[in-house]
């Protein structure tokens, strides 16, 4: 069970991706269960073509390693996050791309941490229908509500899809430097993909939480929010900024799946495939 179902399995040393399962959830605060998402998501890939039919290339060629998944530390997600940071940095040494399968959105800390200590100009696109930058929530700062502040910290940061925030996050946001575009900017403008890619160039870490996308279409999220994206947008988007950018990592996190559903678990999987595929283009 990799991601693909790739046989024989690209060997790590070869791999240009490669693909770490990180089933945790343990800030999880309204449908928990995106533990289970990376197992989710690998067995959807298992049922998908190799051959990209929008690229027409196979782009496992390029090399996909999948690794075990990660071992959870209950201990709280600060201790999870430096395991995941710990594991990001040997691959980014060896000029590996990670591909990051969540579990909750608080992991993507540990990887954006690890690659910017590879990379320090680093920039962030998170694509996500909340705004996460809440200073604390339920009495931890590392929560999946704060991952985009304590990412701020380190590094710019570019949100698009947002369309979910608390007072307190309007007023930080109101006040930082934070790019923050609206899922109706994305929905209402003609020209949005040009306005935020102006933003991003060079080294560039993507965190994609699929609550970005309409329940219509990702009913199997934690927090799910009407008002969403659609596939053909965040292709857009995705096929852009890898295009004019040197994409260091991403990550797909917050798949909750629902029993007897699987369409949103192949969706995950396909996407992260194309984006495999627009990086390497």
């Amino acid at each position: 069970m990799n991601f693909g179902g790739i046989y024989p399995e690209c060997s790590l040393r070869d791999a240009l991706f490669v693909v770490v399962p990180a089933p945790y959830d343990l800030t999880s605060t309204y449908q928990p269960g995106s533990r289970r998402g990376p197992a989710a998501i690998i067995e959807a890939s298992t049922n998908m073509e190799l051959y990209d039919e929008e690229l027409k290339k196979e782009t496992y060629l390029a090399g996909i390693h999948t690794t075990s998944a990660l071992a959870i530390d209950a201990r709280g997600p600060k201790n999870m996050i430096n395991i995941l940071r710990k594991k990001i940095v040997k691959i980014v040494a060896s000029n590996k791309i990670p591909v990051i399968l969540g579990g909750e959105h608080s992991i993507s800390l540990g990887a954006v941490q690890a690659v910017k200590d590879k990379y320090p100009r680093l920039k962030i696109l998170q694509i996500d229908a909340h705004a996460d930058l809440r200073e604390s929530y339920q009495g931890s700062p590392y929560s999946h509500a704060c991952v985009a502040r304590r990412i701020a910290e380190i590094c710019p940061l570019i949100q698009v899809g947002i369309r979910s925030m608390s007072k307190e996050e309007a007023e930080y946001l109101s006040q930082s430097n934070v790019k923050s575009y609206s899922a109706d900017f994305v929905l209402e403008n003609k020209d949005w993909c040009d306005s935020i890619c102006k933003d991003l160039q060079g080294d560039i870490y993507v965190s994609i939480d699929l609550d970005v996308f309409d329940p219509s279409i990702m009913p199997s999220t934690g927090t799910p929010e009407p008002g969403g994206l659609y596939w053909s947008n965040v292709l857009h988007l995705l096929k852009l900024v890898s295009s004019s950018c040197k994409i260091r990592g991403f990550d797909a996190v917050e798949l909750t799946p629902l029993p007897g559903i699987v369409a949103p678990d192949f969706m995950a999987a396909k996407l992260i495939y194309r984006f495999m595929g627009y990086i390497t283009k």
